[in-house]
């Protein structure tokens, strides 16, 4: 069997579940595309490929032209009064839970409607019946049950085998989207195998203890809708798992971006890459490097606000650590000649059960600051 799947979102639950299945079901390449890397020791399982799907470039797909196999279990929500719900977060939620999926699925369209290539997506039941508190999720979640169910149809009219299968669970034993801490792979094998053999069998719905929770649920939804999302709202109201805490991955750094090039961009674009929000602190001056700038402050702060992976600008504080009392941010990027540092050594210590993360980036080859600023340099003494 020479086979490769494609499973977004295979880092960790229910997808990371799926990716280990298919490699003992003999596939020769499992790539993973996800925000971070795969929750297994062992790295080499996997062709694992980091991309945010917050990202407005997908080209990314370009590179998994060979696969015959596509499963999508990547998406987010919680619990929540829809008053709780952050602006960005809910866009953030229909980015990633929607729009990702139909962007991944028109780009495999031609696959769909002439090849072979199996293809598994993961919905909701929140996206079957009415979702109080749980309504961004249980929309975005609507939306994609809607887009398989209508593209399943075009599908079989043109004459196509294939179809995709519509994963509907409710909460999934095993997995962080259940309060666990992390996946349990024992508890989702049996899942993960049961997915994949409806996706092979070309199966367009799949509801998990469909027969011993969720047929009542569905029928109590179709006889009377009113009535049921009174009842849904008491169970979750009552259930203790309402969290109103902001849910965005938030990242910060820092910098005086003067002379803003190429591996600026490539920078902010990195950071981005891991978080749902990017705050960018600008230095007034760079006098802590013993520098000039050229670019006034106030123009730096425009150029960075207006690059599409940056969500806010701030005047930087004097130490990182400092901006993590005003925003609570889970990820802190720095350049990598900054790690063993007195100064970073101070940071990792300060930040130890505050659940924040320090992402040392190397510097990449290219265009830098310093280049620029000796030539302008040069120039001026002639």
């Amino acid at each position: 069997m020479n086979n490769i799947a494609l499973v977004v979102g295979g880092s960790n639950g229910i997808g990371l579940a799926i990716s280990l299945q298919l490699l003992e079901n003999g596939y020769s390449k499992v790539y993973i595309l996800d925000r971070e890397k795969p929750e297994v020791n062992d790295e080499n399982k996997f062709v694992f490929c980091q991309f945010n799907l917050l990202n407005s470039d997908y080209s990314i797909l370009n590179q998994f032209n060979d696969i015959d196999t596509l499963i999508i279990t990547s998406g987010f929500g919680r619990v929540a009064s829809f008053e709780s719900i952050h602006e960005q977060e809910m866009i953030n939620c229909f980015s990633v839970n929607t729009i990702a999926v139909g962007r991944i699925l028109k780009h495999f369209c031609s696959n769909l409607l002439s090849g072979n290539l199996l293809c598994a997506v993961m919905g909701s039941i929140a996206g079957l019946i009415s979702s109080p508190l749980f309504s961004v999720y249980g929309a975005s979640k609507a939306a994609v049950c809607k887009l398989i169910e209508s593209i399943n149809i075009e599908l079989e009219k043109e004459g196509s085998k294939n179809r995709i299968l519509n994963v509907s669970p409710g909460s999934v034993n095993g997995t962080k989207f259940n309060g666990g801490k992390s996946t349990d792979l024992n508890q989702l094998k049996e899942l993960a195998n049961e997915i994949i053999a409806r996706m092979n069998q070309r199966e367009t719905l799949f509801i998990p203890d469909y027969e011993t929770i969720y047929k009542k649920v569905l029928t109590s939804y179709q006889e009377n809708p009113h009535r049921s999302g009174l009842e849904i709202y008491e169970y979750k109201y009552n259930s203790g798992r309402i969290n109103n805490k902001f849910q965005l991955k938030i990242g910060y750094l820092s910098g005086t971006f003067d002379l803003f090039h190429v591996g600026h961009l490539n920078l902010l674009r990195r950071a981005k890459d891991y978080c749902d929000y990017l705050v960018v602190g600008i230095h007034k001056d760079a006098l802590h490097k013993k520098k000039q700038t050229f670019i006034s402050f106030e123009e730096r702060m425009d150029i960075v606000k207006n690059i599409k992976y940056v969500d806010k600008v701030i005047q930087s504080y004097a130490e990182d650590m400092d901006v993590y009392e005003e925003i609570k941010y889970d990820y802190l990027f720095v350049g990598s000649d900054y790690k063993d540092t007195p100064r970073f050594k101070r940071y990792e210590e300060y930040f130890k059960g505050k659940d924040v993360k320090i992402i040392y980036f190397p510097y990449t080859q290219g265009t830098s600051s310093t280049q620029l600023r000796m030539a302008i340099e040069a120039t001026q003494k002639i």
